[in-house]
This record gives structure tokens, C-alpha cells and sequence, in this order.
């Protein structure tokens, strides 16, 4: 009991200090055990496929009761008649019989099977693609929601610097309208407008709840604070190793309809077998023991098999399917990435625009601060003065946001190494 409490209190107390925590604390979570398992699975119907082709070898051991005399083994005349002749002689007849033996069998030639093992192959393969890119889907997520959580506490931070200069200037009201020399309902203007800068705060902690979650449903940890993240490498554009899982599929599918095509190939299977019998001799009660094997090759040809012609067909639609659900994947990763580069550079120009902006009105606000305190503004001018700042500053963190969610976005089209790309 007390280790299961351990287990369910342990993650609410652990804390990632960087990135790579986060990314280490990823692979060693469900969501990518689940990849690695599937890779193993895929491994193991490999090796399933593969075995197909090694010798099959039965041992077996049996009791007959017959109710006329049967053969232990076939005999032919030229020993049966001796035997007849000679009571004495125990033959090998019985009712009761008792074997032990071996079987064996062995594909010599069955082309679907060698098909198969690639396919098998290709289909590992496939599950190593999508294990990887699953793994940097994920290490994108993380990151991207980080950057959202930063937008969040930046933006809390910025409403928190107007909450505190707003309650400074209630101050002033407050002494000037006990002084009857403003109205009351300036008071009230700025209450209300502290009053909605809580409720700001309040929807953004429950914005931040929804963050955290969501690094935490992928990695165990509970995040306190973003993380610091700084980009050490861009993306590189390269070929669209996003697409790889798909292009593997379309590559099994078509190995598939070799299969059912190879299905109609003649095969050639060795077989053979071995049997000692013992029985009493059904014409003079005396134990008889006798040796058999036999060893032979079958040669099969499949003329008529509606099934498997079903089979080509269901195949056939089947990799043309795939080939364009293909097509249409790397259209759409083509019209994404050349839109995400764009919006990139257009992102980087925001920056540095807000930035500037953001001090121009941070200037402006100083000066309408002045002018209302001498009453030379209205309490409807200055607030506006209040709200440009923060609104800007909550522009500036969310294109920031953003950009990180467009980086990442490129780097998942062309399946680069995040990890090689943040520190």
C-alpha cells in the first residue's frame, strides 16, 4: 500500500530544471514505450516469418484398437507368404497397436514465403520510422507548449506591472475624490479596471493548467515554470522524413500484393516420417516389432482459387489507396512547409516591430501618467494608455510563442533531431 502511494504522489513532486529532462523523462514514458513495443512486435512477426522456412519436426506416441487385424506395416508378397505358410512365424497383424515415430516436413521451395520475410522486414522498418516520428512529434510538443506556458507567464507578469501601477494611481483618485476634487466615478473606472485584470489572470492560470497538463500527459513531470530553451541550430531542409512511415507502408502493400500474386507459384515441400510399432501377432499371440520411414517430396500447383484471386484484388486497392493517402500527405506537407518558412520570416520582422512599438508606448504611457495626475487627461484616456502597453507586450510574447511553433513545425516536416537543435 505504502509503495503505491509512492507511486501515485511521486510525479506531482518532480520537476524538470531543462529541456533535456523533459526529453529524457519522454522516453522513458508510455507514449513512447508503446513505439517501442510495436517496433518489437514487428521484429518478432520478422523472425515468426522467417522461421517458416526451418524443418517442422513432430515426435508422437499412439494406441490403435482395430476390429479386424491391421497391417503394422506394409508388407509385401514375397515376405507375406512365407509367413503364411509358417504358423510359427509371429506376422505383423494385430488389432491392438502400438506406435512411436518422428514426422518431418520442409519447405523446399515456396516463393510467398520468401516474399513474406521482406515484407516482414519492410513492415520493422515502417515502425521504426513512425517510432522516430512519434518521438520528435512529441519533443515539438513539448516544446511548443513550453513556449505557449512562457507566453502565459509573461503575459501574467505584464498585467501584474499594470495591476501594481493602477493600484498606485487609486491611491492619487482616491485622496483626490475625498477631496471632492474628482468624481467618484473615476474611482470606480479604475477599480473596474483592476477588477478585470484578476479576471485576465484568473483565465490565464487556467490556460497554464491546460499547458502543464499537456507536457505532462507526455513526460510524468509537472511543470512549476517554463523551462529556459535556447535554439542552438535552425531546421535543415531535407528530403520529408515525416513522410517515411507512409512511403514504408505503400512499400509493404506493394510487397503484399506480391505475395498473394506468388501464391499461385507451384511449391515443393519434403516430408518423411518414422514409426516403430509393437503388437501381438493376431495368429499366434506372439510380440512382433517393426520399423517404417519414408521420406518424398510434393509438388502443389494451384489451378483454380477464387479466394486468392479476391485476395490480388483487395491488394491491389489497397496499395492504391495508400499510394494516395501518400500523395495527398506530401502535397499537404508541401503547401505547409513553404508556408511555415514564410510565416517565419514574417514572424521574425513582428519582433522586432513590437519591440520597438512596445517602447514607444511604455514613453507614451510615462507621459499620459503625468497629464492625469495634473488632470490634464481623463481616466478614460489613461487607461487606454494602461491597455496599449499590455496588449502589446501580450502580442510581442504570443508571435515569440509562435515562432517556436513554427521552428518546430518545420523540423517535424523534415524529421530533423530536435535535440540537436535546443539545449
Amino acid at each position: 500500500m505504502k509503495r503505491l502511494l509512492i507511486a501515485l504522489i511521486l510525479p506531482c513532486f518532480l520537476e524538470a530544471q531543462s529541456i533535456s529532462e523533459l526529453f529524457e523523462a519522454l522516453k522513458s514514458h508510455s507514449q513512447t514505450k508503446i513505439d517501442i513495443i510495436s517496433v518489437k512486435k514487428s521484429k518478432i512477426q520478422k523472425d515468426i516469418v522467417k522461421s517458416s522456412l526451418y524443418p517442422k519436426i513432430d515426435v508422437f506416441a499412439s494406441y490403435d484398437n482395430h476390429n479386424k487385424a491391421t497391417g503394422l506395416i506394409p508388407v509385401p508378397p514375397n515376405q507375406l507368404f512365407p509367413m503364411v505358410k509358417d504358423e510359427s512365424v509371429a506376422q505383423p497383424f494385430s488389432k491392438n497397436i502400438y506406435k512411436v515415430g518422428a514426422n518431418f516436413s520442409m519447405p523446399i521451395f515456396v516463393k510467398s514465403i520468401y516474399t513474406t520475410a521482406k515484407k516482414a522486414e519492410a513492415m520493422q522498418k515502417s515502425e521504426e520510422a513512425k517510432k522516430y516520428i512519434n518521438l520528435i512529434k512529441n519533443e515539438a510538443l513539448i516544446i511548443s507548449q513550453n513556449a505557449n506556458f512562457s507566453y502565459l507567464v509573461s503575459l501574467k507578469k505584464s498585467l501584474h506591472i499594470k495591476e501594481k501601477s493602477l493600484l498606485e494611481t487609486r491611491k492619487t483618485i482616491k485622496i483626490k475624490v475625498e477631496n471632492g476634487r474628482l468624481a467618484e466615478s473615476s474611482l470606480y473606472k479604475i477599480e473596474d479596471a483592476i477588477n478585470e485584470i484578476s479576471i485576465a489572470k484568473n483565465n490565464i492560470e487556467l490556460q497554464e493548467k491546460r499547458v502543464i497538463s499537456s507536457i505532462q500527459s507526455i513526460t510524468g513531470i509537472t511543470l512549476k515554470q517554463p523551462v529556459d530553451i535556447e535554439q542552438i541550430a535552425s531546421f535543415k531542409v531535407t528530403s520529408m522524413d515525416s513522410l517515411k512511415p507512409l512511403e514504408k507502408k505503400v512499400e509493404v502493400n506493394s510487397i503484399d500484393l506480391k505475395v498473394q500474386k506468388e501464391k499461385f507459384y507451384p511449391s515443393v515441400v519434403a516430408h518423411g516420417s518414422y514409426v516403430f510399432s509393437k503388437a501381438k501377432a493376431y495368429n499366434n499371440d506372439k510380440f512382433v516389432n517393426e520399423n517404417y520411414s519414408d521420406i518424398g517430396l510434393v509438388i502443389n500447383i494451384p489451378l483454380v482459387d477464387m479466394n486468392k484471386y479476391r485476395s490480388i484484388s483487395m491488394a491491389k486497392v489497397i496499395l492504391q489507396s495508400s499510394m494516395v493517402e501518400l500523395e495527398k500527405q506530401r502535397d499537404e506537407l508541401e503547401a505547409d512547409s513553404k508556408m511555415f518558412k514564410e510565416s517565419l520570416q514574417l514572424q521574425e520582422n513582428s519582433i522586432k516591430l513590437y519591440k520597438k512599438s512596445i517602447e514607444n508606448k511604455k514613453k507614451l504611457l510615462e507621459i499620459a501618467k503625468v497629464n492625469f495626475t495634473t488632470g490634464r487627461l481623463a481616466t478614460e484616456e489613461y487607461l487606454r494608455y494602461e491597455d496599449a502597453v499590455v496588449a502589446q507586450k501580450a502580442n510581442l510574447f504570443k508571435i515569440e510563442a509562435q515562432k517556436w511553433q513554427t521552428i518546430m513545425s518545420l523540423a517535424v516536416i523534415y524529421g530533423n533531431n530536435i535535440e540537436e537543435m535546443v539545449r
